[in-house]
Formats: structure tokens, C-alpha cells, sequence
């Protein structure tokens, strides 16, 4: 049976989920993509510790300062393919096909969310890997390991709603591709590598109030057992908003592709 082929009721869950195992398969036999959204982390993780870890001083090792920051890196980087998969979606046609068989906008997003949050999952259980053999010792205990992965995990849902309005924003896969540089932008101009403090004036406070700071701030107050101060809470509502937000914003950008 072809990936594309949906024999599932029109209603209820179970397009949802024929959708997601498409787009599960789909990421399977992409097997460059697949490469890059799992090793780009990685390779990241160590030039950054290996080239500027003895250049850096954060008050601590490097990799245990920069683990956090290399994880949400991770998310923001995996996310883009989703803005690129529903690009290619929209302009393939394959809409229209699923759009004659009476099935909403949000199975259809929903299994390129899920498929992006399982390869990011997988790429970043490789780079805490990694980052042991490198040296990193973390702090937290069971508690503290569950309430990183639930918020990285609400993180990449958000971030995976996000790009798949983007994607429905731009008319072509490589204009979709461009949500990658936004992304890392914006975790470059965060605590991610290098500390708020040792930033220009002038980019301080966006930097120390940014959502990515503030997740980044909450993973190490968890793994770390650093001061987190309100970050968690902020980090929370920030990815909450940015999740409502985006999955609205979706409802309509895809009601104006298709009508």
C-alpha cells in the first residue's frame, strides 16, 4: 500500500494517526534527512565544546554549561523540517487528495508534528550521549529528569506547530527551509552558548527575557540544580502561548491554501 493511501473513516482519531504513520514513514526512507535532523546536533555539541569549550568561561565546565542550550538548539534545528514537509505537502497536490476525502487541517498537521517530535526525541537522547562522553554531569534526580523531558517535549510541540505555520506561510519547500536561520537566531541570542552578562548592552535584555532563554535557564535549574528564579514558570507559558498561537494560526493560514 502507498504512503499516500488512506483508507481511514473521516472522523475521529484515526486519521490522525494513519497521517503521523505516513509522515513516520516518510521520515524513514528520507534517510539523508533522517541523517542530518539526528547527527547536525551531535556534530554541534562537539565543535562547540571542542573548539570554544577552553575559550569560554561560564563559571563551570563548558559542556555542562552548554548541554541545555545544545539540546534546545536540537529542538529549534529539528523543527524546521516540518515547515519543509508541509510546504512540499501543500505544493505536491497531496492536500487536495486528502481534502476529497473530507479530512481537517489538524490530522493532516498533526502527523508532521508528531513524526518531527519523535526524531527530535531520538537526536536528543544522542546528544545527552554524547555530552557524557564528553563530560557532562548532571545533578537532577528522577523528579527533576522527567520535568526537562516534559518541558523539552512541550517545546517541541510548540516549535513543531510554529514551523508548520510557516510552512503554510511560504509558497515553496526552500523558502520554508529559511525557518532554520530564524530558529537558530534565536537561540544564538540566548544563554545558550555563551552567558547573558558577556553580550553587548543593547542585546542583554531581549536575550535575558527571550523564551529560549528562559527554557534554557529551566533545563539547567532541573539537570543542574542552578537558580532558575521564575524561569520555569515563564518557560511554561511561553511555550503554551506559542502552541495556541500557532495552532490557530495554522486553522486559518490552511483554510486560505485550500479554499
Amino acid at each position: 500500500m502507498s504512503d499516500l493511501t488512506l483508507t481511514a473513516p473521516r472522523t475521529g482519531l484515526t486519521p490522525a494517526l494513519a497521517l503521523t504513520g505516513r509522515c513516520l514513514r516518510m521520515s524513514r526512507r528520507q534517510v539523508d534527512t533522517l541523517l542530518t535532523s539526528l547527527m547536525l546536533p551531535v556534530m554541534l555539541m562537539v565543535f562547540f565544546v571542542v573548539l570554544f569549550g577552553h575559550a569560554i568561561s561560564t563559571g563551570t565546565k563548558y559542556v555542562t554549561y552548554v548541554v541545555p542550550g545544545v539540546m534546545l538548539l536540537c529542538a529549534a534545528v529539528g523543527s524546521a523540517g516540518t515547515a519543509v514537509a508541509v510546504s512540499q505537502d501543500m505544493a505536491g497536490g497531496i492536500i487536495d487528495r486528502f481534502r476529497s476525502m473530507d479530512i481537517a487541517a489538524t490530522p493532516m498537521l498533526t502527523g508532521h508534528v508528531v513524526a518531527n517530535v519523535a526524531r527530535n526525541l531520538v537526536s536528543a537522547v544522542l546528544v545527552l550521549g554524547v555530552a557524557f562522553g564528553l563530560g557532562f554531569r548532571p545533578h537532577a534526580g528522577v523528579a527533576a529528569w522527567f520535568g526537562a523531558a516534559g518541558l523539552l517535549v512541550l517545546c517541541l510541540i510548540a516549535l513543531s506547530w510554529l514551523c508548520a505555520a510557516y510552512g503554510l506561510l511560504t509558497k515553496s519547500p526552500e523558502a520554508a527551509n529559511s525557518s532554520m536561520f530564524v530558529m537558530m537566531f534565536a537561540i544564538y541570542a540566548s544563554s545558550a552558548l555563551v552567558p547573558v552578562h558577556t553580550m553587548p548592552s543593547w542585546l542583554r535584555g531581549f536575550a535575558a527575557n527571550q523564551p529560549a532563554t528562559l527554557v534554557i535557564e529551566t533545563l539547567r535549574g532541573l539537570l543542574l540544580h542552578t537558580p532558575a528564579g521564575p524561569a520555569p514558570w515563564r518557560a511554561v507559558a511561553w511555550c503554551l502561548g506559542i502552541l495556541v498561537v500557532s495552532v490557530a494560526l495554522c486553522g486559518v493560514l490552511f483554510r486560505r491554501r485550500t479554499s
